[in-house]
């Protein structure tokens, strides 16, 4: 056991120091994108956050044709009391029609609003992001520079509770340290896509090709599936930094991270069998080690500090907190019981997210 953990810290800091020197991030670069460009937010129960969406959407610059187009899925608490005020001839807010069977939610939100749109560029954006001014524009200047067909900057995620600052970092880490990006990046392999729903842009033409949201109707780990599918239909394009562009809170209390996690889990490693491979790589690269420097066994030591230094690396590059990475085996134990959570809840048929069965 101690060659199989010593064997996984290797490849996680040799990910680790490549990505940290190698890995693209977008930038500011000031050049106008002149493709029509349709900004698309799906929005069920977001009165927290629609109105600072919507305000950086507006501001966004350097886009000489754009939209923005909401779908109200439903909102019970007021969202479509925010949207109604809303004048502009750049926006258009999509009232929803009743889920049919077979759909996720947010999967069928994001397909009826690709329906209505016939721009150039497709932007995918959750609600709960923030964007700087030249967000997008930026985006699309990178994934035109490097011939790409999609892009996913990956935001900087804000952690503000206890236990988002533990597990919250995990999520940059977790591709950071897995993957050698720059050499995956024309990949056409599926099994070597990352990508982060929170921010995705695409060709309208490739979405297209590839069946759009309709061919992953019921994918709970929407924006993995639709980097997949795009793959398969030849498009390429990658994962990148996009910590100087965008901004994420995901949860802002312990009980939504929980419920959001358990939402996704079980399927984040392609169902039971994976969830099960997956725990046992988490254990042993990641608190296998702590558990024997604290016995005495000087490797662990070492592969404690190595894990430490891959989570300073991968914080450094993508802005997230680094006063967590002394505590990384606690926080991947609290993942690893995430996955467990989910995985049962899953099998007992008790799954839901804002008030449907998943």
């Amino acid at each position: 056991m101690d060659q199989l953990s010593q064997a996984l810290i290797s490849l996680i800091l040799i990910f680790s120091l490549f990505n940290f020197f190698t890995a693209r991030s977008v930038k500011s670069n000031r050049t106008p994108v002149s493709e029509s460009v349709a900004l698309l937010i799906p929005m069920r129960n977001e009165i927290e956050n629609a109105e600072g969406v919507l305000s950086a959407a507006f501001a966004q610059v350097q886009l000489d044709n754009f939209k923005i187009r909401v779908l109200d899925d439903e909102s019970s608490d007021g969202t479509a009391e925010v949207l109604k005020i809303v004048k502009d001839y750049r926006f258009e807010s999509i009232p929803a029609t009743p889920l049919p069977e077979g759909w996720l939610g947010k999967n069928y939100a994001l397909q009826q609003l690709a329906n209505r749109s016939s721009e150039e560029f497709l932007v995918f954006l959750d609600a709960d992001v923030r964007l700087e001014k030249s967000a997008i524009a930026d985006a699309i200047a990178l994934l035109k520079k490097e011939g790409w067909d999609y892009i996913s900057p990956y935001p900087r995620q804000i952690a503000s509770t206890p236990i988002a600052k533990l597990v919250q970092p995990l999520l940059q880490w977790s591709w950071f340290a897995s993957l050698p990006l720059r050499l995956i990046e024309r990949s056409k392999s599926p099994r070597t896509v990352v990508a982060n729903g929170q921010l995705f842009i695409v060709r309208n033409s490739h979405y297209q090709r590839a069946g759009g949201h309709q061919a992953i109707k019921g994918e709970v780990i929407d924006d993995m599936e639709l980097a997949r599918l795009l793959r398969k239909s030849g498009a390429i394009g990658s994962v990148v930094d996009g910590s100087k562009i965008a901004s994420c809170e995901m949860y802002k209390d312990s009980d939504s991270l929980i419920a959001g996690y358990s939402k996704s889990q079980w399927r984040a490693f392609g169902g039971t069998p994976g969830a099960l491979v997956a725990i046992s790589i988490l254990f042993f690269s990641s608190i296998y080690p702590a558990i024997s420097a604290i016995q005495g066994e000087s490797w662990g030591l070492y592969g404690y500090l190595a894990l430490i230094i891959s989570r300073l690396l991968a914080a450094a590059r993508t802005k997230s907190t680094i006063f967590s990475a002394p505590l990384h085996p606690l926080a991947i134990a609290i993942w690893i019981g995430l996955i467990i959570r989910s995985t049962f809840l899953k099998r007992m048929g008790r799954l839901e997210w804002r008030g449907r069965a998943i």
